[in-house]
């Protein structure tokens, strides 16, 4: 007991205390500001992500790997990127930050009614790389801490509120995830996250996708990164459910 109060002692708080206002490092790439009047190359960008006319970048495809980056297109530290539609991911010049999280997510009464309180979720990696995944699992590490806010992965599809899906599901996991999510209790929630999930990002054109699960059934959250950021995730999910 005494080597652990030391060890409190010492180290102090290791948890960030302010989710919602938590700070971010200076070199992070989140949230685009786009300038018009330059010229730019839509070749640059690997996922089709950068539009030059009229001026655009599409953050379901965006892979945040700066290649854009110039006089029209610099990227801000906001990592706050959730949207509860798709469309809204596409961010236009002159796009503030605060504009796009004002608009991003509206929370809904009833969501608030079920989930506001204890979000289960279970987690589906589609063919991931591991990236999305492994910022996933430090969502429930000792800093960020997502189970303080109640939201925690389970083990079961049969004890989770609702999805998680990473990767850009292939052939051989769509009949896995669809299992699974028919396997989820309703009412439940579907989130896609990272942008292999939200548009199939550098695998887009693989012909070994089969993406149909999303055309049939409806996703609330898409959160974007390459990978995710645990703040953008815990972050986004917290407006859902309107814990802040």
């Amino acid at each position: 007991m005494l080597d652990t109060l030391k060890l409190k002692y010492f180290q102090g708080n290791q948890f960030i205390k302010d989710i919602p206002n938590a700070p971010m490092r200076e070199q992070f790439r989140g949230f685009p500001i786009l300038k018009g009047g330059c010229t730019v190359d839509e070749t640059v960008c690997p996922t089709g992500a950068l539009k030059a006319n009229p001026l655009s970048i599409d953050l379901g495809k965006c892979t945040l790997c700066g290649a854009c980056k110039g006089e029209a297109v610099q990227f801000s530290n906001y990592y706050k990127l959730t949207a509860d539609k798709r469309d809204k991911l596409i961010i236009t010049e002159g796009m503030t930050p605060e504009e796009f999280e004002k608009a991003a997510i509206q929370a809904r009464k009833e969501i608030r009614r079920v989930f506001s309180k204890s979000l289960k979720l279970r987690q589906v990696s589609a063919a991931g790389c591991n990236g999305c995944e492994m910022e996933l699992n430090a969502c429930s590490n000792c800093n960020f801490d997502m189970g303080r806010f109640g939201i925690d992965f389970v083990a079961s599809p049969r004890h989770a509120d609702g999805l998680v899906i990473t990767g850009p599901i292939s052939e051989n996991m769509a009949y896995a995830l669809e299992d699974c999510y028919k396997s989820t209790p309703n009412p439940k929630i579907v989130i896609l996250a990272g942008a292999c999930a939200i548009s199939g990002g550098v695998f887009q054109e693989s012909s070994k996708l089969n993406r149909e699960f999303l055309e049939k059934y409806p996703i609330d959250l898409y959160i974007p990164g390459c990978p995710i950021h645990p703040l953008t995730f815990i972050n986004g999910v917290l407006d859902f459910i309107s814990k802040k």
